[in-house]
């Protein structure tokens, strides 16, 4: 019989596409599979970030201004994008948490446009330029498993991104399509909070996280890079929570 050699996958001369990556979780993932071994690709809709960005990491980076919220750039830049192994999705703008009685809807369907519709858009762009072997990272978060009063758009979303995880798995196969599930993050997600609110919620979570801090945005990235490795493992939303789903 034909001995065959499952083993995780290495990343060197892999190229990578990251989309959000020119801060916080997407930016962490960049350094991580650069630092692994990949040539990088980060898109971003903001040009001074994405130069910020690129100066954290190898000369060798390409860096891409699209405007994620919008589906027809998208839709060019993989056009025109070439082949790669592996995207992650964990563009995002900041979270504004509010009561559904103060919610107002029409703001409320624009969480959608970059999180959820963006994801959507690029997966299905992306798909035809992936090379055998391949995988999608999508990122979500344990709001749709433990939200709190205030939570109904962001829970909505966490909860929308964990089934097209799923679905997306099965239509694409045999591209591994996962999604990154994380608890409170401590990166730009929050900046639109007052300072006193955000440290009130920072510490909050270091003194319930079970490994009693919040995250941060390398803990996500590693369990971004292990899924681009691990070949055997599509349809899951891989939490990394600290703990918080346990207390």
């Amino acid at each position: 019989m034909e001995s065959i050699n499952h083993r995780s996958g290495s990343m060197e001369g892999k190229r990578v596409m990251i989309l959000g990556g020119s801060t916080g979780i997407g930016l962490a993932t960049a350094k991580a599979a650069a630092a692994a071994g990949a040539a990088v690709c980060i898109v971003s809709g903001n040009p001074q970030r994405m130069a910020a960005a690129l100066q954290q990491l190898p000369e060798d980076t390409e860096g891409h201004v699209v405007n994620l919220s919008e589906t027809a750039q998208i839709r060019d830049f993989f056009a025109s994008s070439g082949r790669f192994d592996h995207m992650v999705y964990s563009a995002g703008e900041p979270l504004s948490l509010s009561s559904i009685a103060e919610t107002d809807i029409e703001q409320a369907r624009n969480f959608f446009n970059i999180r959820y519709w963006g994801a959507f858009a690029a997966v299905k762009y992306a798909a035809p330029q992936i090379r055998t072997g391949g995988s999608v990272n999508l990122t979500g978060g344990t709001a749709a498993q433990r939200p709190g009063s205030g939570w109904s758009i962001a829970a909505s979303i966490c909860g929308a991104m964990e089934g097209l995880t799923r679905a997306l798995a099965a239509e694409l196969a045999p591209i591994r399509v996962n999604s990154v599930v994380p608890a409170v993050i401590q990166t730009g997600l929050w900046r639109d909070m007052p300072e006193a609110d955000r440290e009130a919620l920072y510490q909050s979570v270091a003194e319930s996280y079970l490994v009693r801090r919040a995250g941060q945005a390398e803990d996500v990235a590693q369990a971004h890079l292990y899924l681009m490795q691990q070949s055997f493992t599509t349809g899951q939303n891989l939490v990394v929570d600290g703990g918080a789903l346990l207390v």
